[in-house]
């Protein structure tokens, strides 16, 4: 299957202009100018090396000679999508394994994990992910018991939709050594039965437990996940993704796809911890390698869990459930330990904050680290998805950027006023607060937790309502953002994020000539046109590597 994913890769790629001057002409272009407003224009000149020579205006003089020319036939060109968190490699093997994301009951679950189990009767462990209790009418965390009514021969292995916690079955649990006498890591928990016995479900740093006993894929598997991770991204117009956890086996598996020609998204690393970072990297970030395909940027550290699993630590309790606050995954003494041992050889640090206490701890920590690192930091917030209003100033004070998904507060909507209570919202996935305050923002979708679709990441930062066009007027309203500040959050900011920009980014002279085309006009459509947005060839490095239906 790889083979064959490669060859049609190699197809389409000899079907584009390589090594010599292109002209796209007729096309109806917009992209970020350097004040964050939109510059139109209907014409591209690219160069050999795959960078563009000249953005070319209505009235200006074309060249009179090219080696290629492509008729744009009026369609909309826009700069190529960057998702600014997201999990490549999770996502290909999500693609490859058991979904369930679309299971709305325990039921529904139970049944796709049993016929799933039939279907693949030689796999020794049944994988997956994408769960969600507060899917289903049960509103609670399920069982190893019901797993073991449908799949009781071999382990099995769920992930939550958001990664935060994992559901065992008693097959599973064992082979892990996970039993009444097992006492949760730091920064996890393990939900258990009346005695002790673990009930089934490990959440945040305890997944660990359970995660270390699956075989580990193949480097083949390895290649065949991120062919496929690729596939789904350009399909939606994705040509650059920040990788978030980025293991020395995910890195050799792009370093291999490099070196065979077969890496066309670019990547930009953030490693999984300093232990990652110091295998991959070693003395300090690495180069941009194969024509700016491929960096590893920086570290990416945790201070809490999730919403989802009540791991996000929060300054108050839960509403809906007192007494629980979440977890903190890292300490302040470690956390500022790990940032340094990053900082101190120029890797960029991106943390992992949901709660309003993780976030305050995180800003606090980059507040300690500016008296000792300067210069051009980039720290990084991932998430900051619920803040105390009062903690809002200190991200554009620190130099701090948050790295937020619109997406997330269309899913985690009615979640979100649960877990807070009506009156804890104020701060809760609050981009335009952000942007008014001067901090910098990078938009992406945490693939594989939700899709990576930059198109209904846009319209929910223009709308703040979901697909179904709830709640009306848009939840927390006054937290929506400008039609020009999410194109730049999700092309232009990225880039800026990931030390990318003058590179690629935005359609501009020198850099490189990544870009869409599309049906239609974001800045002009309605937010429920802008997530049907159908992107019909993709053009990375001034290549054409895919093609709608193709």
């Amino acid at each position: 299957m790889i083979r064959a994913l490669l060859g049609a890769t190699a197809a389409l790629a000899l079907s584009a202009p390589a090594l010599a001057d292109t002209l796209v002409d007729n096309v109806e272009g917009l992209t970020i100018d350097g004040t964050g407003g939109v510059e139109r224009f209907n014409g591209l000149l690219i160069g050999d090396d795959g960078r563009i020579v000249q953005v070319l205006h209505r009235g200006d003089k074309r060249p009179g000679k090219v080696d290629y020319f492509v008729d744009g036939k009026g369609q909309v060109m826009v700069p190529g999508m960057i998702d600014s968190h997201g999990h490549v490699m999770g996502l290909g093997f999500s693609a490859l394994t058991l979904d369930l994301t679309d299971t709305r009951s325990l039921a529904e679950a139970l049944a796709k994990v049993a016929a799933f189990a039939k279907a693949n009767p030689d796999r020794p462990w049944i994988l997956g992910r994408g769960w969600n209790q507060e899917l289903w009418p049960e509103k609670r965390f399920p069982t190893a018991a019901e797993l073991d009514a449908v799949v009781g021969d071999r382990p099995v292995w769920l992930e939550r939709v958001d990664g935060h916690a994992g559901w065992a079955n008693s097959k599973a649990l064992a082979a892990a050594g996970v039993s009444a006498l097992t006492k949760a890591p730091a920064g996890g928990s393990i939900e258990r039965l009346a005695g002790g016995k673990p009930a089934g479900v490990l959440v945040d740093n305890a997944t660990e437990l359970v995660a270390k006993a699956v075989p580990a894929p193949r480097p083949e598997d390895r290649d065949l996940a991120l062919a496929k991770a690729q596939e789904i991204l350009l399909s939606r117009g994705v040509t650059a993704i920040a990788d978030m956890g980025t293991t020395i086996e995910d890195w050799q598996a792009f370093r291999r796809a490099g070196d065979n020609g077969a890496l066309r998204v670019r990547i930009m690393a953030y490693a999984g911890g300093t232990e990652n970072m110091a295998l991959i990297g070693g003395p300090g970030p690495s180069l941009w390698l194969y024509d700016d395909k491929l960096r590893l940027n920086g570290v990416k550290l945790y201070s809490d869990g999730a919403l989802g699993s009540r791991g996000a630590s929060l300054k108050a309790p839960y509403s809906d459930a007192p007494g629980v606050k979440g977890l903190r995954v890292t300490g302040d003494t470690q956390l500022k330990n790990f940032m340094s041992r990053a900082a101190l050889d120029h890797f960029q640090v991106a943390i992992h904050a949901i709660g309003d206490e993780a976030n305050a701890a995180a800003l606090t920590a980059i507040e300690d680290m500016n008296q000792t690192y300067q210069g051009d930091r980039r720290w990084r917030i991932e998430h900051a998805q619920i803040l105390d209003p009062a903690d809002i100033p200190r991200f554009a004070k620190a130099g701090v950027i948050a790295s937020m998904q619109p997406v997330h507060q269309t899913s985690d909507r009615l979640m979100a006023e649960a877990r807070l209570g009506p009156n804890r919202l104020t701060g809760a996935y609050a981009w335009h607060s952000l942007a008014a305050s001067g901090a910098k923002l990078a938009f992406g979708s945490d693939v594989p937790v939700e899709l990576s679709d930059p198109w209904a990441g846009f319209a929910a930062a223009i709308s703040r309502t979901g697909p179904d066009g709830q709640p009306l007027g848009g939840w927390q309203p006054q937290e929506r953002v400008s039609r020009e500040l999410a194109l730049a959050a999700y092309t232009a900011g990225g880039a800026w994020a990931g030390f990318a920009e003058g590179r690629f980014g935005r359609l501009q002279r020198g850099e490189r000539a990544d870009f869409l085309l599309i049906d239609r006009d974001p800045m002009l459509a309605t937010p429920a046109e802008v997530r049907a947005t159908q992107v019909r060839q993709v053009w990375i490095g001034g290549q054409l590597v895919h093609q709608r239906g193709n």
